[in-house]
């Protein structure tokens, strides 16, 4: 009887696991029938096995499989067992992302999608992660809030975050022997920088993290953000083997604990804003209008010419439809509100710890964008920096824009096939069938030697009005492409320039004998960011000694 048991067990325990085998590769040969070259897939693990168990950084994955083919315009790999197809050719990129974006509207659902409106999972409800028509409706609810205009009423609060870090900088810098500020880490510092403008531009909040280190704000925000957590690795690769089932579970990018935290924050900011009256020009404000359907582009709005610097990404025709919808709910208000945290938190201070990097080992690069700094003071006369007067300075504009070139925040972009599609070339036609998902490569094409020459050197030049006009398009997508890019990036813009330029009105960036070059990256499914920290020191200027 014993021995029957045993057997019976071990003989279910057998085809148990021969199903689950087979459920996982059950994709493994879709490349056989396709006229492309692909990755050879691995159980479970598909093409990812060194991302997923952190041999190399997601920068460094998607730059060494776009080399290995140099000579085909599209391959093949596989995300765990979903196809993938990776195109690497500037014309294919445009029009599957913008001339048949209707073939591939949709983000990967990777933390399950928005079906259920009481769910309490909020990632599936922010604007990266909603599909079809209600991304559609959300994105033409939000994209008013981004424009020019509305960023001009918020650059105050920019500035005021900006003169707040740097005085506290200052004063240390005063009792320093040759104003020569300890070895700071970057990350961190831009990390604080980031949190004080999310928390007043986006949740209505003053918070210092400079003189206030250890403020909740700031603790919750790090943690929300901490991607490179073996709970956050068990969810992606949960959500890429049972999608259903986890959904179901209404299992959650964000961790319970934060999204109460923030939650609460934000009922307690509309509260007090819609029974007192409140109005202050930021993000909730233009959520709130959102919210009742009174935000609207203005007829001169639909028409902005992109004013905001080279890389500002221009808003598609869909985020400049009216679209009627009913108010969104409260869940939706604060997943935006996290999202927006998220894309401003992380993203701006990983593109101002390599950008102050850059900084620091080119002198010269410094040195000339300092140069442009003094001339736009001048101009001020006393007064603080205004939103037009930061987007006159071209070479700022260069600077900033080689930057998100060689350091870029997401080193690729996705896209489902939402129904089947036939991609043409010249030597083939390849149908890209419904439900499989579309890489682009972003950090490897902006390293490819074929559009960037000698793509490892930092030179803003690459940028002046005359370089940029022979840019491939297609080729430089530091913001994404099509209707799905970023909708921030004016945003992002805005605040990265204004902290530099206030920084160099004050520091000289000098290098310390603990920076590393080039620094090693974080390793595993986490976006761009130093494994070990980016340490330089600032040096107070001769000319900015003050008593702060």
């Amino acid at each position: 009887m014993d021995f029957l048991f045993i057997f019976c067990i071990s003989t279910v325990a057998v085809l148990l696991a021969y199903t689950a085998y087979k459920y996982i590769t059950r994709n493994n040969r879709y490349f056989d029938t396709k006229p492309i070259p692909s990755l050879a897939p691995e159980p479970i693990f598909g093409s990812m096995r060194h991302l997923v168990l952190k041999k190399v950084s997601s920068t460094e994955f998607i730059r060494s499989i776009y080399e290995r083919f140099p000579h085909d315009k599209v391959f093949g790999m596989f995300d765990f067992g979903t196809p993938v197809f990776v195109v690497r050719d500037p014309e294919l990129i445009k029009r599957i992302a913008i001339k048949d974006f209707d073939h591939f509207v949709n983000h990967r659902p990777m933390f399950g999608r928005n079906t259920d409106p009481n769910s309490e999972a909020l990632f599936a409800k922010t604007l990266f992660a909603l599909t079809d028509h209600q991304w559609r409706q959300m994105r033409a609810t939000l994209s008013p809030a981004f424009t020019g205009n509305k960023m001009r009423q918020m650059f105050d609060l920019i500035v005021g975050c900006s003169v707040q870090m740097v005085r506290f900088y200052r004063s240390q810098a005063n009792g320093a022997a040759g104003g020569l500020l300890p070895v700071l880490e970057l990350k961190d510092v831009f990390g604080r920088f980031a949190n004080d403008v999310i928390a007043t531009c986006a949740f209505g909040l003053e918070v210092d993290s400079f003189r206030v280190p250890d403020n909740a704000f700031f603790a919750n925000g790090k943690q929300l953000i901490n991607f490179n957590r073996a709970s956050i690795m068990l969810k992606v690769i949960g959500y890429s083997v049972f999608p259903r089932l986890l959904e179901k579970l209404q299992v959650d990018l964000f961790d319970r604990d934060q999204t109460k935290f923030f939650a609460q924050i934000i009922r307690d900011t509309v509260r007090l804003r819609e029974t007192e009256g409140v109005v202050r020009m930021d993000m909730i404000n233009l959520l709130l209008k959102a919210q009742k359907g009174t935000l609207k582009h203005t007829s001169t709005e639909k028409d902005e010419p992109t004013l905001d610097g080279f890389a500002t990404v221009e808003e598609s025709d869909v985020g400049k439809l009216e679209l009627h919808r009913s108010p969104f709910s409260e869940m939706e208000f604060i997943a935006q509100c996290l999202i927006f945290f998220l894309a401003g938190f992380d993203a701006v201070s990983v593109t101002l710890t390599f950008l102050v990097y850059e900084l620091t080992l080119n002198r010269n690069v410094q040195d000339k964008l300092y140069v442009e700094v003094l001339a736009t003071e001048k101009t001020l006369t006393g007064k603080p920096l205004s939103y037009d007067s930061l987007q006159q300075m071209k070479y700022m504009d260069m600077v900033v824009s080689e930057a998100l070139r060689k350091w870029t925040t997401a080193p690729f972009a996705d896209r489902v096939c939402t129904r089947d599609y036939v991609l043409e070339t010249d030597d083939y036609q390849c149908t890209i069938d419904k439900g499989t998902v579309v890489f682009i490569p972003i950090a490897a094409i902006h390293h490819d030697p074929l559009h960037y020459p000698d793509p490892e050197r930092f030179d803003p030049e690459r940028f002046n009005e005359r370089n940029r006009e022979s840019i491939r398009p297609g080729t430089y997508l530091p913001f994404g492409i099509g209707p799905r890019n970023c909708i921030g990036s004016r945003f992002a813009l805005m605040e990265v320039k204004a902290i530099v330029y206030h920084l160099l009105q004050c520091f000289a960036f000098e290098r310390a004998p603990e920076t590393q070059v080039p620094p090693p990256l974080v390793k595993g499914f986490a976006g761009l960011g130093p494994e070990k920290g980016v340490y330089v020191q600032f040096k107070l200027r001769d000319n900015k000694q003050a008593s702060d």
